[in-house]
């Protein structure tokens, strides 16, 4: 394993947040739901939380779930998880049932952290509702008490008793090399598989992510990016500790409360999925010139129009606009774009290796690929997982023996030595023979004049095997005709490539981070083309 060039000051998540509470003790650290908290406030919430842990039985390694939206009681718990040693399993908000318990069953969680009134769905009740699911404590981080359950307030009292030099004992006793949180994966090629990711690696990786985006003290970081998600914990939660940064947590993607947000909060850095800057960049003109604090955005995303990005720095001038690529697997990020890249290789590519890792594009053999030749992206470096929990059949079908991660991405290194994602291996789809990726397609089809946003699938075909079908969602105030399109596109690109369906949509199937569900949209399209 590749160590990093500069490790970062704190092995651990727990000596992250004392170093952060003792640099920024008067700066405000967390804003929502109307409270405003210091550094100084959010350590001493942090604090008790972990000694109501210790106090609990909670002892290192065990797992530990917080399946809630983003909320400030989420900051706490999650961070005082850490600082005793235990392992942060978070689950999704948009989860049902079943698939919420197959994470506690498959991470072995006897304890979760839960809410009771998030969209209407009270998570206890379906806790209760699922059979043989053995937990010692559910704890109601915000909602209706529920019977059965604890309230955070009794929970957080039962560690008054504890000294809180067995506390500080705790968070000196986890190492770097402990795993910090098990993420599952969205589980679209099978069941959901839990990566296991150390606190070095995780505190590193990030020291270099808040570097190269340019975070700075004093800085206002709206995350709406779900916490649960890598990008919302590690490049949301934990680079604020690491720049003095505000924590402003939103719990949903609504445009009107971001856009006030953005206002009244004075947003200075905001990381989003492309649909959220275009959602931005479409709001009327009086609304846009109020976003003057904004300075800074993450957009999470390979594959963009260049177009937006040009208007994201000309319209809602921001100065520093950056991409990267990354993946749970390796703690989130493999590869960014720097300050300075041009538009072209902002939107085009996910920029270069970060230090103290290493990308090989190689065929379906291993064998590597000279630059500008797609293949698989495999990676090597000190942000590779540790493995798949409890799986290490998985893991070894993941890993090679060489310490290679196989992403099952596609993509190539330009030239210039920035990284290209092509599509996934998964999306990539076969026309006549031809490997036809859609990024590729969705990234010329995106400069039409009618086009706004665009996402292409691949259906199965009599004749050539499977064909593109595209979903298009139509440029405000333009109207976008089907047949118009593909004679466009016939004109732009190799025939195998042309969707030979182009679908008028409203709105793309999503998930909790702003990604479009392609398998939704391959179901939606055969539905489509099923004879009636």
């Amino acid at each position: 394993m590749t160590a990093p060039p500069n490790p970062a000051p704190w092995a651990t998540i727990g000596a992250l947040v004392e170093d952060a509470i003792a640099r920024f003790p008067d700066l405000e650290a967390v804003v929502e739901g109307g409270e405003r908290w210091t550094f100084r406030s959010l350590g001493d919430r942090i604090h008790e939380a972990a000694r109501a842990l210790i106090a609990s039985g909670v002892a290192p390694g065990d797992r530990v779930s917080v399946w809630a939206p983003n909320i400030r009681e989420w900051v706490v718990i999650s961070l005082a998880i850490h600082s005793v040693g235990a392992v942060l399993v978070p689950i999704n908000t948009r989860f049902k049932g079943g698939e919420a318990a197959y994470v506690l069953r498959k991470a072995k969680v006897r304890r979760v952290f839960t809410v009771t009134d998030f969209l209407d769905v009270d998570y206890v009740e379906v806790l209760r509702s699922e059979a043989d699911l053995e937990l010692d404590e559910i704890v109601v981080l915000r909602g209706p008490s529920h019977p059965g359950a604890t309230s955070w307030e009794d929970f957080v009292r039962r560690g008054a008793d504890v000294d809180d030099a067995e506390r500080t004992a705790r968070v000196a006793a986890v190492s770097g090399e402990d795993p910090c949180h098990i993420l599952f994966t969205s589980g679209t090629t099978g069941a959901p598989k839990g990566a296991v990711l150390g606190h070095a690696a995780v505190c590193t990786a990030y020291s270099v992510y808040a570097d190269n985006v340019g975070l700075r003290t004093g800085d206002r970081y709206l995350i709406v990016l779900p916490f649960f998600h890598s990008f919302g914990l590690n490049a949301g939660i934990l680079v604020c500790l690491m720049a003095g940064a505000t924590i402003v947590a939103e719990p949903v993607f609504d445009v009107e409360s971001v856009l006030e947000r953005i206002v009244e909060e004075r947003i200075t850095a905001f990381p989003g999925a492309p649909t959220v800057y275009q959602t931005l960049l479409a709001a009327p003109a009086a609304t846009r010139e109020k976003l003057t604090t904004l300075r800074l955005a993450v957009v999470s995303s390979a594959a963009i129009p260049v177009e937006m990005i040009r208007q994201m720095s000309s319209v809602l001038k921001i100065d520093t606009i950056i991409t990267g690529y990354g993946l749970t697997e390796a703690s989130g990020i493999v590869a960014m774009c720097r300050h300075g890249d041009d538009p072209e290789v902002i939107a085009q590519t996910a920029g270069r290796t970060v230090e103290g890792m290493t990308i090989r594009i190689a065929d379906e053999a291993g064998n590597e690929l000279p630059a500008e030749v797609a293949g698989e992206v495999l990676v090597r470096g000190y942000t590779v997982m540790q493995g798949y929990f409890d799986d290490p059949e998985q893991t070894a079908q993941t890993i090679d023996a060489e310490g290679w991660l196989h992403t099952g991405d596609i993509g190539m290194i330009r030239a210039d030595g920035n990284l290209v994602i092509t599509d996934r291996m998964k999306d990539m789809y076969i026309v006549g023979g031809f490997n036809t990726y859609p990024a590729e397609i969705e990234n010329v089809m995106s400069t039409h004049p009618a086009i706004a946003a665009v996402a292409v699938v691949g259906v199965p075909d009599e004749r050539l095997g499977e064909v593109g079908s595209a979903f298009v969602i139509p440029a405000s105030g333009v109207a976008a005709d089907p047949d118009e399109i593909m004679a466009w596109c016939r004109g732009r690109m190799a025939n195998y490539k042309v969707p030979r369906h182009v679908h008028v949509v409203e709105d793309f199937p999503l998930n909790a981070t702003g990604k479009v569900l392609k398998f939704k949209l391959r179901v939606q399209a055969r539905d489509m083309l099923a004879p009636s």
